[in-house]
């Protein structure tokens, strides 16, 4: 009799104990063939993994990079919101508790212990999702996939060799890729993508940013906290990135500018070069065609991410892609290949994690029941700045667009009692109410915790609550979330509390 550890390729043995040769094993188990094979192990591929094991589906993910988890885990959100905690509180023990009553000598920056703290998150969380695999009889397949066929797929394993599965059902999950500025490739020293960005061996003295949206704004946030000089340049006339309302955008930048960022809007990088230490940026205005040179010691590049469907061999399966290298599906993710569907930030839309994990779990479901349900109306954004950014729904400009009719309810955190104790209130919270109907229709909220305040705002928008019925709810004192509540009010009628 034989035996074989799923979760582990390397455990091939017999029943006596002994290994067997690749050849034995092949002949043995002739092509493992499962239900469902999800190819990518971030957010989207291990939820969707797991939801479909959860359904009864005999399950396997292939990931290429030895770590499941993908861009965010491993060197994405989760590494740079570590990043952004601990930096934060450097900086406030610097600059703050003095003011509290708190004091302390002699703080100083250990970033090889900083650089560690975020490390050790990482993995944590890594080898978390490989125990929720082998809690739901997940297989996992280390090794880069490839399409044979659109039921066929190849898997170059990390430990040598290939092995050739097949599968009814194939889920495509294989992320974004940082994009570079046209011609310069990342050297991760000096011209750095988000990845490099995160374990930079020393502040640097001067950091430029080119790209004012989330992943720029976030970390040029850890490194002006922990000394750096950071200059934005921004090609479009406000920063955010898509989706942010511009009212918001406009009061970040003060909140930012003020914490010692420099931005120069309307501002188009022309070239980019490294001599040695030193990175020489050229820029012209984008409307008037000024130019300049800046200098810098790293040049974090945060233009956006492309779709990475690198070596997935889509060509022999006749998947269809659109012009922005987005594969391209229905509204049951299924692609042109009958069998394989996709989901998150290699197909169209937002590309947030949580919005992948929500399409993998849908994914699942359909191939499972024919049912799934996916929002995109209630999908929320964050900047993990300080103060946080949030929003969800629609924006002020785009409600004009469209000529909706609607009010707008106002309350700023300088008149909530939990962010005046606290001595953090830069902010407010915005609401957009249809005028006819009352019913919410977007939230933008710039505050203390405003990442996890916008939950109550997406379970509103998602299930068309009114701003009377945040308004009437009760919400707990002293909270932040009050705040959301006061501005509900504002909408209809008037705050209490200012």
């Amino acid at each position: 009799m034989l035996t074989v550890a799923r979760s582990s390729r390397s455990a091939l043995v017999s029943s006596r104990g002994k290994a067997l040769s690749k050849a034995q094993w092949d002949a043995v188990r002739g092509l493992a063939s499962y239900d469902t094979v999800v190819i990518g192990g971030g957010p989207g591929g291990y939820v969707a993994a797991i939801k479909a094991s959860q359904l009864g589906q005999k399950t396997a993910c292939i990931e290429k990079r030895g770590a499941l988890g993908g861009t965010c885990l491993n060197v994405g959100c989760i590494p740079s919101k570590a990043m952004l905690n601990n930096s934060h509180i450097y900086h406030q023990t610097l600059h703050d508790i003095k003011a509290r009553g708190i004091d302390v000598d002699g703080v100083s920056l250990n970033l090889p212990n900083m650089l560690k703290a975020k490390d050790t998150s990482v993995t944590g969380l890594t080898k978390g999702v490989e125990g929720l695999f082998k809690k739901y009889k997940v297989d996992y397949i280390k090794g880069t996939g490839s399409f044979v066929s659109a039921n066929k797929l190849k898997v170059d394993l990390l430990e040598g060799g290939e092995e050739q599965i097949e599968a009814k059902n194939v889920i495509i999950a294989t992320g974004s890729d940082a994009m570079a500025f046209p011609g310069v490739p990342f050297d991760e020293e000096r011209i750095v993508s988000s990845t490099g960005a995160l374990s930079l061996q020393e502040v640097p003295k001067k950091l430029t940013v080119i790209g004012g949206g989330v992943i720029g704004l976030e970390l040029g946030s850890v490194w002006s906290r922990l000394g750096a000089e950071v200059t934005v340049v921004e090609f479009m006339s406000g920063i955010g990135g898509v989706g942010i309302d511009e009212e918001i955008a406009k009061s970040f930048q003060k909140i930012l500018t003020k914490q010692g960022f420099k931005f120069k809007l309307n501002t188009k990088v022309t070239s980019l070069k490294r001599e040695g230490d030193v990175v020489t940026i050229e820029v012209e205005g984008a409307k008037d065609g000024k130019k300049e040179t800046l200098t810098s010691d790293v040049v974090l590049v945060a233009i956006g991410r492309r779709p990475y469907t690198d070596g997935l061999n889509l060509e022999a399966i006749g998947v269809e892609k659109d012009k922005k290298g987005r594969i391209v599906i229905d509204n049951q993710f299924n692609t042109s290949a009958p069998g394989v569907k996709c989901i998150g930030d290699v197909t169209f839309g937002p590309m947030l994690a949580h919005k992948a994990e929500d399409e993998g779990i849908a994914a699942a479901e359909f191939i499972q029941t024919g049912h799934g349900h996916v929002n995109y109306d209630a999908i929320p954004s964050v900047i993990y700045t300080h103060p946080e950014v949030a929003w969800v729904g629609k924006t002020e400009q785009e409600l004009k667009a469209a000529n909706v009719e609607y009010k707008i309810g106002k309350y700023p955190f300088l008149a909530n009692s939990r962010a005046k104790t606290n001595n953090d209130q830069e902010g407010s919270v915005k609401i957009l109410v249809e005028k006819e109907t009352d019913k919410i229709l977007g939230a933008h909220i710039i505050g203390p915790n405003a990442g996890e305040m916008i939950a109550e705002a997406t379970l509103a928008v998602e299930y068309s609550a009114s701003a009377e019925d945040v308004a009437r709810t009760c919400h707990a004192h002293p909270t932040l979330s009050e705040a959301f509540k006061e501005a509900a009010m504002a909408s209809y009628d008037k705050p209490v509390n200012f």
